[in-house]
C-alpha cells in the first residue's frame, strides 16, 4: 500500500492532456504551465480528453509515481477554473477520483435496474 500523506496538496491540469505522455513530459508540463516543482510533493492530477481517465503524478521522496485510473463507466467531472485556481475539499476530491460529480453527488453513470 502506497501511504500518500494528508496534508499533501493536489492540483487539477485544466483542460484535456494527451494520455500518451509518460513521466518526463508530465513533469516538464507541471513546469512549464503550473510553474511548480512537480518534486515538492503535491499530486498533480491530469485529465484525458474523453474524461474516462486520468494520470496522477507524485514524487514519493525517492522517484516519481505516475498512477493512472479508467473508469468503466461514467467520466471524471473536472472543474472550470474563472479564475488562476480552483479550490476542492478533499470530500470533493475523493467524489471526483470515484467518478461522482462532486457539485451534485451523483455518479455520472446509473447501474441497471435488473433485479
Amino acid at each position: 500500500m502506497i501511504g500518500i500523506p494528508g496534508n499533501v496538496r493536489i492540483y487539477l491540469a485544466c483542460g484535456a492532456t494527451d494520455m500518451r505522455r509518460g513521466f518526463d513530459s508530465l513533469a516538464a508540463q507541471v513546469q512549464t504551465m503550473l510553474r511548480l516543482d512537480p518534486h515538492d510533493g503535491a499530486l498533480y492530477a491530469f485529465r484525458g480528453r474523453r474524461g474516462d481517465l486520468i494520470k496522477i503524478l507524485w514524487w514519493d521522496g525517492q522517484g516519481l509515481c505516475l498512477f493512472s485510473k479508467r473508469l468503466e463507466r461514467g467520466r471524471f467531472v473536472w472543474p472550470q477554473a474563472r479564475e488562476g485556481s480552483v479550490a476542492l475539499t478533499a470530500a470533493q476530491v475523493s467524489m471526483l477520483l470515484e467518478g461522482i460529480d462532486w457539485r451534485t453527488p451523483v455518479r455520472t453513470w446509473q447501474p441497471d435496474a435488473a433485479c
